[in-house]
């Protein structure tokens, strides 16, 4: 056994995940697979837009294979930090707006 809760190793496992519910698996992973297809958006930009929510859920899989997927579709370092800067401004922002609700909450208290 690992002697952390995360082990890269299981990424190479994610299909597995329908082994005890194949029907909700299957579904799954049809809707994963669409979506990253070429569409309105191409395969290459999701790929950068999922390292950049890979890193505002903070999932180290995902973190791992869309940094891979993302370099491998051509985008260089600078692109795929700057992806991350974009998430962690957003992700930071929601922290921050939140102290709004604090305030009006104090400012209740305070009243």
């Amino acid at each position: 056994m690992s002697e952390h809760y995360y082990n890269k190793k299981d990424l190479a496992k994610f299909a597995r995940v329908a082994d005890f519910q194949k029907e909700l698996g299957e579904k799954f992973f049809d809707y994963y697979n669409e979506v990253f297809k070429d569409s309105a958006l191409t395969a290459k930009e999701k790929s950068l837009i999922a390292l950049a929510v890979a890193h505002a859920v903070q999932c180290p899989y995902c973190i791992d294979a869309y940094s891979s997927d993302a370099f491998e579709k051509g985008w260089n370092e600078a692109q795929m930090m700057e992806a991350v800067h974009v998430a962690s401004a957003i992700r930071g922002g929601a922290s921050l707006v939140h102290g709004v609700q604090m305030m009006e909450k104090v400012n209740q208290i305070a009243m």
